[in-house]
């Protein structure tokens, strides 16, 4: 206050040495007027600056560190913990982690688990050729058999209908309850396909004789799930029987012949040109007919096949010029761009083949040459309306008399006027001819390349087993359920298949492929082969196909919201594996796994929590190995420090069930103790059940991990005092803070101990630590998030944090601390220790300590005395190391970050090295895209097409910019802030129709420095000047913030926020047939 009075009189002296020089004229004496009124007005601003004192707001950060410490240690009884663990050091033992025997023993085991599978696929294979081989052909045949579409259906009179009757179902745990018959299987047959036709018919009655194989391998592996055989004809009969649900509109459009499994089984891995006519006699229907019957063709094609585009007419063009002279593997991501491209085709001009043949053999040819593309099977696919030229000339120099390359033709339209040629090209050069004519051809017509491409294979009798990518089945009538209720990256399965052959004698040569069998394997049965508690908080499993394409990763997310249903992503089976471990920028991981080595690699990463918005920063160990006798390959990932080792502690079964059996007490119902899904008997039991059965000797067949059994008997037993602890506290009513709600613990061995301090109708988090909170209970992919955060900060002190909004049910508070086990100089986590209250309870301790009373002795303090976090010219804030906000004035701050608050003082914190903006990438987001945006991957530009699209938005922006215009806004930046915005996003070119599409963004995470405990400083805003104090609670991880009210920095320093921004790409031609 002294020093904003001096400052006042030094303006006022130099006010008065102006006014009393008589000798400037009038005008002179206006202008000086104005002078001294504007200077007075800035020195009270800026001399007279608010001074907040840096060692008030450090004594509130001390007694407020001090009582929320009490506070957590009190109700959590984190002390009483870790002196239990420190009691049984002596005891215990520590080893250390072998990542390299963990990735070994787990590939063992998943080699003979899908092993079983392919057993179990032969012996599918070999009943359905022995019943074709006794089955004669009958074209009067008559046999009801059951449709899975008519099952239980009946007709006005009250009769089943026809193929339909009576066919038992219940609900069964092992086929995600689903109401299924294990005892029968039915059949699914598409609307597109007579259900009674002679060749259906049939082919249904033929593999009648599969039932008693399907139910003996379930027998034998009751770990199995769908069996099936997918028949040449269309039927599909699906083992155990189920209620087929057709769509909304009464429709059954599943095919079994269109699904991955048929295709790869079918055929083997081929390079495939398709050749499509847009000369001006393929306008009209034609066109649309031929564009349908690309994209179909597209549809059949795998990872392991290659393909490129030709459209002909004058001249040969290619459809992407970017792939020009190659072949490109047909991955979905390359599909799906070549069908954006195939849809602006247009026509013109007049039709010439010869050149595009002479073309697409030239690829093929130095494909094989040069030892690229699949080194199978290579086939041009012609898509026309006629053929007139004379081409014979180009089959005999480049295709006879080996034929190496089939030649499918594809007559498009009604007319048949040069049906002749076009069916000789195909006759000639070992292909198949079909004519469509309407859009409702496409289908069948397309598929029937397949067959023969599949002959030499039925000709040899190759029975190749295949493996499929990650796949998402959104078939069966549970899928929307499933998606709600299971993690995202377990949600996939894959499946192992095998073609059927005739076996006759009189069609061995003409090469029959019957159909397809096979077996779908949850990919969720996998990762219960590496059990968490081996793993640690922050390890995990992943599997990758020889292509590099994830098949499991914790942080895989093939599921998107769009309004409030969830969907999957078009490209959620094609995620690879640097575009998850983003960190391994040279791709020496990917590398060596897609090879099938054997190898390890550490690398540092940046790990996130709480989905994606905190940042971690972890040292991981990889080991990696190939999965034998499949396409996979498994990977481990350690983090060092704590999750190098683990302890191991023995007790009495007696002992650790008297514990075990406490009402407080539940273990992790996804983890496997015990198997309980062998014998049926066991499924309705949970793990816990499961456990206690066992070791009581009721249930002595199931099979159970004795390591793991042992180390929660043991973890039952050191944790056993708390349930006394903290039932003495809840009894003592009138020392309980109101809205302290919850109590809780866990174990590396996924213990979980909780007590409730409030009742259900007085607790603000009802779900939190309930079934349905799966980001804070210990599941098959993560340890919950408590826990994760805990290991990453020192031991015995608590960390604060609010969960995500959408994630929280109201306004709470999660304080957490890990606890220890040391043994000589190694030391491993035990578990984490913690309390759930709301946020009412640090609130009303926080605005208490930061009140200074009006009699406080202000003799030995520099600034506003006594300083107030109430008042109007002060803003207090508590926020966390990742820069959110528990506590403010405005209630709706919390959970916010500061950055969008403050953006003046967040950009001085990072800019004076208190906070750290820390860069992370999605290579997996839905970015919006206007409805006229064309690509739904990732987008593959020429350097003229991003140079037009710049020039493009300058005019427009430079347009607006004109339009908009006014010299007073000139100097402030707004306009050129909107710039950048309108070119992201231009609010313009925003519709109702907006769509979400696979995108790769970048976005930041904000981390403090802990080595900088204290700071302050002066922002310069204009006219007025910011001061602000920032002090380290200690024993936390949490700051205080004292700013000062009443200066406005929002023009100067806009808000920093953590949106993502959508990272483009522009590659060049070269670039992209580089990688290719």
């Amino acid at each position: 206050m002294q020093m904003a009075a001096a400052a006042g009189m030094k303006c006022w002296n130099a006010g008065n040495a102006t006014k009393w020089d008589k000798s400037w004229p009038q005008r002179g004496r206006l202008m000086m007027l104005m002078w001294i009124i504007l200077s007075g007005s800035l020195c009270l601003t800026v001399d007279g600056q608010m001074k907040i004192p840096p060692e008030t707001v450090q004594r509130w950060a001390v007694s407020f560190g001090k009582e929320i410490a009490a506070l957590s240690a009190r109700y959590s009884g984190a002390k009483l913990l870790q002196k239990k663990y420190k009691d049984i050091e002596g005891v215990v033992k520590l080893e250390e982690v072998d990542g390299e025997e963990l990735v070994k023993k787990f590939a063992e085991e998943m080699e003979e688990m899908l092993g079983r599978k392919m057993k179990s696929v032969k012996r599918l294979a070999e009943a359905a050729e022995d019943a074709d081989l006794y089955h004669d052909y009958n074209e009067t045949l008559e046999f009801d058999y059951y449709n899975s579409m008519l099952i239980n259906s009946l007709d006005v009179d009250g009769n089943s209908v026809p193929l339909g009757g009576e066919f038992p179902l219940e609900a069964n745990e092992h086929f995600n309850s689903l109401r299924v018959n294990t005892q029968l299987s039915n059949i699914q047959v598409p609307t597109n396909v007579y259900n009674r036709d002679p060749d259906i018919i049939n082919g249904v009655y033929m593999s009648e004789a599969l039932n008693d194989v399907f139910i003996d391998n379930f027998q034998k592996d009751p770990t199995l799930t769908w069996q099936y055989f997918g028949s040449s004809t269309g039927f599909f009969r699906l083992y155990p029987g189920i209620q087929w649900t057709p769509d909304e509109n009464g429709v059954v459009t599943f095919d079994c012949r269109n699904r991955n499994w048929y295709i790869q089984a079918a055929t083997s891995p081929k390079d495939v040109v398709i050749v499509v006519d847009v000369s001006g006699s393929m306008k009209g229907l034609r066109m649309t007919i031929a564009k349908h019957t690309i994209n179909t063709i597209l549809d059949t094609l795998g990872e392991n096949d290659f393909v490129n585009i030709i459209a002909y007419s004058d001249y040969v063009r290619y459809v992407e010029p970017c792939f020009k002279g190659t072949l490109v593997q047909a991955d979905l991501d390359n599909r799906e761009h070549f069908k954006l491209l195939v849809e602006e085709l247009h026509v013109k001009g007049e039709g010439k083949v010869k050149n595009a043949l002479k073309e697409s053999f030239k690829i093929l040819n130095e494909a094989a040459a040069l030892g690229q593309g699949s080194l199978c099977n290579q086939a041009i696919m012609l898509v026309t309306d006629g053929a007139m030229e004379d081409f014979q000339d180009v089959f005999e120099a480049l295709n006879w008399p080996e034929r190496r390359v089939r030649v499918f033709t594809y007559l498009i339209g009604r007319e048949m006027t040069f049906a002749e040629n076009v069916k000789w090209i195909a006759c000639n050069n070992k292909g198949y001819y079909t004519h469509v004519s309407t859009l409702a051809d496409v289908q069948e017509n397309v598929m029937e390349y397949l067959h023969v491409l599949s002959r030499p294979m039925v000709i040899n009798h190759d029975h190749d087993i295949i493996w499929t990518e990650a796949y998402m089945d959104s078939v069966l009538p549970n899928t929307e359920k499933l998606f709600n209720t299971q993690a995202e990256s377990l949600l996939l399965m894959t499946s192992v298949a095998m073609p059927v052959f005739s076996k006759k004698k009189e069609t061995l040569s003409h090469g029959i492929l019957l159909g397809v069998v096979g077996t779908d394997v949850a990919l969720r049965e996998l990762m219960r082969l590496a059990p968490r508690y081996k793993l640690g908080a922050h390890g995990y499993v992943y599997l990758i196909t020889n292509n590099g394409y994830i098949l499991s990763h914790p942080d895989l997310r093939p599921l998107y919201k769009e309004g409030k249903k969830l969907k999957a992503k078009p490209n959620y089976n094609s995620v690879d594996l640097s575009e998850v471990e983003w960190e391994d920028t040279e791709e020496k991981l990917r590398t060596a796994m897609v090879k099938g080595e054997t190898g390890t690699l550490s690398l540092d990463v940046r790990a996130t929590v709480d989905k994606g918005t905190r940042a971690m920063f972890l040292k991981n160990d990889y080991f990696h190995t190939v999965i034998n006798e499949t396409p996979f390959s498994l990977g481990i990932v350690l983090t060092q420090g704590y999750g190098q080792y683990i302890f191991i502690g023995n007790v009495s079964v007696e002992e650790g069930l008297h514990d075990l059996l406490t009402p407080d007490l539940t273990i992790a119902n996804e983890w496997t103790y015990c198997e309980t899904d062998i014998d049926p008997a066991h499924r309705k039991l949970s793990q816990l059940e499961a456990v206690v059965q066992y070791l009581t000797g009721k249930e002595l067949e199931l099979e159970c991990d004795m390591q793991l059994l042992q180390q929660t008997l043991f973890d039952a037993v050191v944790t056993a005092p708390m349930e006394a602890y903290w039932t003495a506290l809840m009894l003592n009513t009138s020392g309980m803070d109101d809205g302290v709600e919850t109590v809780f613990l866990g174990t590396r061995s996924g213990l979980l101990r909780l007590q409730r301090y409030a009742g259900t109708e007085k607790r603000v988090a009802k779900s939190f630590l309930t079934s349905a909170d799966k980001e804070n209970m210990f599941t098959l992919d993560h340890f919950p998030v408590w826990y994760r955060r805990a290991a990453e900060y020192p031991a015995g002190q608590f960390l604060y944090y609010m969960p995500r909004r959408e994630t929280r049910a109201g306004r709470i508070v999660i304080t957490t601390t890990a606890v220890t086990v040391t043994v000589g100089k190694k030391t491993a986590i035990a578990g984490a220790i913690g309390v759930q209250m709301t946020l009412e309870v640090l609130e009303s301790r926080f605005w208490a300590i930061t009140t200074q009373p009006n009699d406080t002795d202000c003799s030995d303090v520099e600034g506003i005395c006594p300083l107030r976090c109430g008042s109007v010219d002060i803003e207090c804030y508590v926020i966390d190391n990742n820069g959110f906000v528990l506590i403010s004035k405005q209630r709706n701050d919390a959970g916010r970050f500061f950055g969008e608050i403050d953006g003046s003082v967040m950009t001085t914190l990072i800019r004076m090295g208190m906070f750290k903006r820390v860069s992370l990438f999605d290579y997996q987001a839905m970015c919006k895209m206007n409805s006229h945006s064309v690509s739904s991957a990732r987008p593959l530009l020429s350097p003229f097409y991003g140079l037009a699209s710049a020039l493009k938005w300058f005019l427009s922006n430079f347009l607006l910019f004109l339009l908009e215009f006014n010299i007073c806004g000139f100097w402030h930046t707004e306009h050129f802030a909107d710039a950048k915005t309108s070119f992201s996003v231009s609010s313009a070119h925003k519709k109702k129709g907006d769509i979400l599409q696979p995108c790769d963004t970048e976005y930041p995470s904000f981390v403090h420095e802990p080595s900088v405990k204290e700071t302050n400083s002066i922002i310069k805003c204009g006219r007025c000047q910011k001061m602000f104090v920032v002090q380290q609670i200690p024993e936390s991880n949490l700051l205080m913030l004292v700013v000062q009210a009443d200066c406005d920095c929002s023009r100067q320093y806009g808000p920093i926020t953590m949106e993502p921004k959508e990272v483009k790409y522009i590659l060049l031609c070269s670039f992209v047939l580089g990688i290719c």
